[in-house]
C-alpha cells in the first residue's frame, strides 16, 4: 500500500506594512530635516473656496464678479447756481420788506405795526408749513422703515425683530378704526406665536386685510369714474387732466388709508415714486398686454371705441391704483393675495363677468 501524502509545512505568521518605498524614503528624509515652528495666520486673510475662484474654475460667469470703479466726485454747478440765486432772492423780498414796513411807519404808525403783524402771521404759516412738511415726509419714511424690517425679520430665527415690527405696525395703524379687531386679536395672542415668519403673516391678516378690502374699493370707484368721463368728455386734454387729478387723488388716500398721511413735498415724493414703480415694472405703457386682457373679455364685439378707450384708461388707473398700493401699505404681499389687472376687469364691465351674464 501507497503512504498517503502528508500536509505541507504551515508557515509562520508575520507582519508586515502596506506603504512603499517611496514614502519610506520621504520619511527618512524628513527625520533629517529641521521640524518648523507652529504658526499662526492673522484673522484678516479670507480664503476664497475653489469653486468660487474664477480663475480656477473658467466655466464660472464672470459677469457676476464685482468690478471697482473709481470715486468720481461732480460739482453740480446747477445746484451752485440755484443756492445763489435763492440766497439772493431772499435778500432781495428781506430788503423790499424792511422798506415796506419802515414807509409804513413814515405815514402811520398804525400801518407799520399791522404790516408786522402780517409779516409775523406769513413767518408763522411758513413754520407751520415746513413742519407739516416734516411730519408727511417721516410718516412716508415710517411706512418704508417697517416694511424693511419687516423682511428682515422674516429671515431671523429669533421673534425679538418681529414682534418689535408688529409693535411699529400697531402703533402706526392706531389710529384706523378698522384695524381695531386686528389689534385686539394681535393683544390676544401676545406670546404664543414665536414663529418670526407665521407673526409676521398674523399681523398682515389681521390689521392690513380690511384695508386691503378698502383700497380695492378707492381703486374700483377711482377706475369706474375715469372710465365713465372719459368715454363721454369730447377732448383729450380733458381725459388726460381728469386722469392726472384721479391718479393724484387715489395716491393720496391710499398713503393716509396705510398710515402715510403725505403733505405736499411728501405727496409730489410719492407720485414720482409711483411713476418709477410702473416704469420699472413696465406698467405704464399701454401695450399689447393691456389691449389683449381688453380683447380677450370680448369687449371689442360688445363695446364702442369710445367706451372701450374709457374701459382701457380704467384699467391704466387700476394700474396706477396697484402700485400705489404696493409702495404704501407697510407689509409686503406674502399671507394675503396681491390683486393684479384681471381683479378689475369684472368691476369694470359687469356684463363680461360671469354674474353678470347669469343675469
Amino acid at each position: 500500500m501507497s503512504k498517503p501524502p502528508s500536509d505541507p509545512p504551515r508557515r509562520a505568521p508575520a507582519a508586515f506594512t502596506y506603504e512603499d518605498e517611496a514614502a519610506e524614503l520621504r520619511d527618512k528624509g524628513r527625520q533629517g530635516e529641521q521640524r518648523r515652528k507652529p504658526e499662526s495666520f492673522s484673522e484678516n486673510i479670507f480664503v476664497t473656496p475653489d469653486e468660487d475662484d474664477p480663475f480656477l474654475n473658467p466655466e464660472k460667469d464672470l459677469s457676476a464678479v464685482p468690478v471697482a470703479t473709481p470715486l468720481r466726485r461732480r460739482t453740480s454747478f446747477g445746484k451752485i447756481a440755484a443756492g445763489a440765486f435763492g440766497i439772493l432772492l431772499s435778500l432781495a423780498i428781506g430788503l423790499w420788506t424792511d422798506s415796506l414796513i419802515r414807509d409804513l411807519f413814515t405815514r402811520a404808525d398804525w400801518l407799520g405795526y399791522a404790516a408786522l403783524a402780517v409779516l409775523a402771521i406769513g413767518i408763522l404759516a411758513v413754520l407751520a408749513l415746513v413742519i407739516r412738511e416734516t411730519v408727511g415726509m417721516m410718516h412716508l419714511a415710517a411706512v418704508q422703515k417697517i416694511k424693511a424690517e419687516a423682511e428682515a425679520a422674516i429671515l431671523e430665527t429669533r421673534p425679538a425683530k418681529a414682534r418689535a415690527v408688529v409693535a411699529q405696525l400697531t402703533a402706526l395703524l392706531s389710529a384706523n378704526p378698522e384695524t381695531s379687531k386686528g389689534r385686539a386679536t394681535l393683544k390676544a395672542t401676545e406670546g404664543e406665536v414665536i414663529d418670526p415668519p407665521h407673526l409676521i403673516a398674523l399681523a398682515e391678516r389681521e390689521l392690513l386685510a380690511p384695508l386691503d378690502r378698502k383700497a380695492r374699493a378707492l381703486i374700483v370707484n377711482a377706475s369706474k369714474r375715469v372710465s365713465i368721463v372719459t368715454a363721454v368728455s369730447p377732448r383729450a386734454v380733458v381725459d388726460l387732466l381728469y386722469v392726472l387729478y384721479e391718479a393724484v387723488r387715489l395716491i393720496r388716500a391710499m398713503a393716509e388709508l396705510y398710515g402715510g398721511r403725505p403733505g405736499t413735498l411728501g405727496m409730489f415724493r410719492l407720485l414720482r415714486d409711483v411713476l418709477a414703480h410702473l416704469a420699472v415694472t413696465g406698467s405704464i405703457a399701454v401695450g399689447d398686454s393691456l389691449v389683449q386682457q381688453v380683447l380677450g373679455h370680448g369687449l371689442a364685439s360688445k363695446l364702442s371705441a369710445r367706451l372701450g378707450e374709457g374701459v382701457i384708461n380704467g384699467l391704466m388707473t387700476a394700474r396706477i391704483g396697484i402700485a400705489a398700493m404696493d409702495l404704501c401699505r407697510p407689509l409686503a404681499f406674502h399671507a394675503l393675495k396681491r390683486p393684479g389687472i384681471g381683479d378689475f376687469i369684472g368691476d369694470l364691465t359687469p356684463s363680461m363677468s360671469p354674474r353678470g351674464n347669469n343675469l
